[in-house]
């Protein structure tokens, strides 16, 4: 850790109350991640077993490499659903192979500085990942109610009334906590028979230990698993750094970006070499961690990850006793707080431009539809640029003029906006050729001095203007380009075979 990140370790260590906090915080969360890791682990074929290993080594580790505190790193959905086909064709020790390429891959896409394209997604695509992300997890909660027995209705009603109650009462100790425990209790006392966290699948009752990956050190494998790995990686990468952004606004705080991202690679590596399914940042059991319990620093991420094998290799029987309604009514709640409910208010819609809002919608549908966030932010991004490219494209216009100076006439054509691939396709089509060839016009003027020279499809559009004022007779002077736009027309005018 860095000096200013071990002093803020240290400062929550000294601070009892903060430390109650951190600690009661990881407790919750470790508790939301088992029968997740357990489901996710069945998504990806693999023992149970891997994916708690590899909830508690990621948790653990990013919580010392990682460069956002508070935010909860372990196995998940997105990982297990690209990992799987692997599983199926070539067993465990190629999966293992692929999670510790995963984390090489990220390690050197954090050197090339991968971060620094976060800047190109629009706050339009984020909003649709988080309302994305909500509706994802409270989708994933649909399992547990349906054809289970009707005990856990209202086992569920009355753990998002303790929930939601408890948190008025009091925030000293996180009401999910609160929940857990007493509608555990009560089903246990009363006998009630509803799906517990031991029906998911069996428990580890030992330590990870190290896991070297039985497979041929072969060009042959590394093109086996490379493709898994690189989906790995640039899925887990998205996920962490849109999380990280996520709790970056919630807590008002900067965080590492690129230490991020190696972080995450180092995660994995280690996780791999422990036996792990690999992962990343997972949403969440963050929201649990950082809205619901109210957690800031890196003790709570440790503990979650501490909490969580002594919980399934200690505590495992009582553990098993958690009723599933708990947790579905715990994270229906990170559900309902995760959504960002003032995007989608009327006021909101009304003033929202409507592109804004398309491509919101866009993101959360293909998130939604595809189980894919990488997918669902791509896609919002390509829409999201298409629909600015429209828009902008209708900025650039082209006013004529004739002056008379000198006692010669002189077309004047005034072109305003920011010029490039797009504003600029009509461009050539925006000039009176036929009449600035007339013998009462005398000369034609290009002026740009509202505008800018962005790109080789503007330059090949100019070329091909004064072309066809040449087969005309008439030579075309340009003026008011400014500096970049000069160098650029001196680079490339005349060497991009301009045709009409």
């Amino acid at each position: 850790m860095k000096p200013e990140q071990l002093q803020s370790v240290r400062a929550t260590l000294r601070s009892p109350r903060r430390l109650k906090t951190e600690a009661l915080a990881g407790l919750v969360v470790a508790l939301a991640l088992i029968p997740e890791a357990i489901a996710f682990s069945l998504i990806a074929g693999v023992d149970p077993r891997i994916g708690l290993f590899a909830s508690f080594t990621m948790a653990v580790t990013i919580s010392f490499v990682g460069g956002r505190p508070a935010m909860i790193s372990a196995a998940t959905g997105a990982v297990a659903l690209v990992i799987a086909p692997l599983m199926r064709s070539h067993g465990l020790d190629h999966l293992i192979a692929a999670v510790i390429l995963a984390g090489v891959f990220q390690i050197l896409l954090a050197v090339l500085g991968v971060t620094r394209l976060m800047r190109f997604i629009p706050r339009s695509v984020m909003v649709g990942f988080v309302n994305a992300l909500a509706i994802l997890v409270l989708m994933a909660q649909l399992p547990e109610l349906i054809g289970v027995p009707w005990p856990v209705y209202p086992l569920v009603a009355a753990g998002l009334l303790i929930v939601v109650g408890f948190r008025r009462i009091t925030t000293a100790v996180p009401s999910p906590l609160v929940a857990i425990v007493l509608l555990t209790v009560l089903t246990v006392v009363a006998g009630i028979d509803v799906p517990a966290v031991q029906d998911k699948g069996q428990l580890p009752e030992s330590l990870p230990t190290l896991f070297i990956p039985q497979v041929p050190l072969t060009w042959e494998t590394f093109q086996t698993i490379a493709p898994f790995s690189l989906s790995m990686a640039l899925v887990g990468l998205l996920e962490s750094l849109m999380t990280a952004k996520l709790v970056d606004d919630i807590t008002d705080t900067r965080s590492n970006k690129t230490r991020e991202s190696w972080g995450q690679g180092v995660a994995n590596i280690v996780t791999g070499f422990l036996g792990g399914m690999g992962g990343c940042a997972v949403i969440g059991q963050t929201m649990i961690n950082v809205k619901g319990s109210g957690a800031r620093s890196r003790v709570s991420t440790f503990l979650a990850g501490a909490f969580l094998l002594v919980l399934v290799v200690t505590l495992g029987d009582i553990v098993g006793l958690i009723p599933m309604a708990a947790l579905v009514a715990v994270m229906i709640f990170v559900s309902a707080i995760t959504f960002d409910w003032h995007s989608v208010a009327p006021a909101t819609l009304k003033r929202m431009p409507k592109s804004e809002t398309a491509v919101m919608l866009i993101t959360v549908g293909t998130v939604v539809v595809t189980h894919n966030l990488a997918i669902g932010v791509g896609v919002g991004v390509l829409a999201a640029m298409a629909m600015f490219a429209r828009r902008v494209a209708h900025f650039a216009t082209v006013d004529r003029t004739e002056v008379e100076l000198n006692g010669r006439t002189v077309a004047t054509y005034t072109v305003d906006g920011e010029l490039f691939f797009a504003s600029s396709n009509d461009l050539y089509t925006q000039f009176n050729y036929a009449r600035d060839a007339e013998p009462d016009i005398d000369s034609v003027v290009i002026d740009l001095h509202a505008s800018h020279l962005w790109d080789a499809s503007t330059i090949a559009v100019l070329d091909s203007v004064t072309e066809k004022y040449r087969r005309h007779g008439r030579e075309v002077e340009l003026i008011g380009l400014n500096s970049a736009s000069i160098q650029m027309r001196e680079r490339l005018a005349g060497k991009l075979n301009a045709a009409e």
